[in-house]
């Protein structure tokens, strides 16, 4: 993902808002202060052959403890338009494939239990689930707006670990 990206990549970003089944945010941030958030080495994006920009993938450190080093959270996001079609699939493949070349031992996320497509995509992907989160976090925006919502918590561990 280049900076070049940031206009299709942050309309995708807001389409996983507006389901309100992605994420707490409440607006997708703008390019610097993602880039600031997101490790440049593992930010990938799906593209079509003459370069239209399908999802996007990407990771943050969870800790900036040593400890901690090989460990990120990741979120992947596929245009309204080309769900269904296994964008989601390849870009978390790719992801992982990323991660695991570059050192890192556990990649987890967050997501909304309703969200069971993306659920089902993690654990076919050897993703297990951790636990739930109960009323972890309000929703700001959308239908659901002030409630309470849980997260069940995935992760998926290297498997040279």
């Amino acid at each position: 993902m280049h900076e070049s990206d940031w206009p299709e990549v942050r309309r995708i970003y807001g389409e996983g808002i507006a389901t309100g089944q992605a994420t707490f945010e409440v607006e997708a941030p703008d390019w610097h202060r993602f880039e600031a958030s997101r490790l440049a080495s593992h930010r990938l994006v799906a593209e079509t052959p003459d370069g239209g920009i399908l999802g996007w993938a990407a990771v943050s450190a969870v800790s900036a403890r040593a400890a901690y080093s090989g460990v990120v959270e990741h979120s992947i996001y596929v245009s309204e338009a080309a769900r269904g079609r296994r964008i989601g699939s390849v870009l978390l493949t790719s992801l992982i494939a990323s991660t695991e070349d570059a050192g890192i031992w556990t990649i987890q996320a967050s997501i909304f239990p309703e969200n069971e497509a993306s659920l089902k995509l993690h654990l076919a992907q050897g993703f297990r689930v951790v636990g739930r989160r109960e009323r972890i976090a309000r929703v700001g925006h959308g239908p659901a707006a002030g409630q309470w919502r849980d997260t069940v918590l995935i992760e998926r561990r290297a498997r040279d670990v």
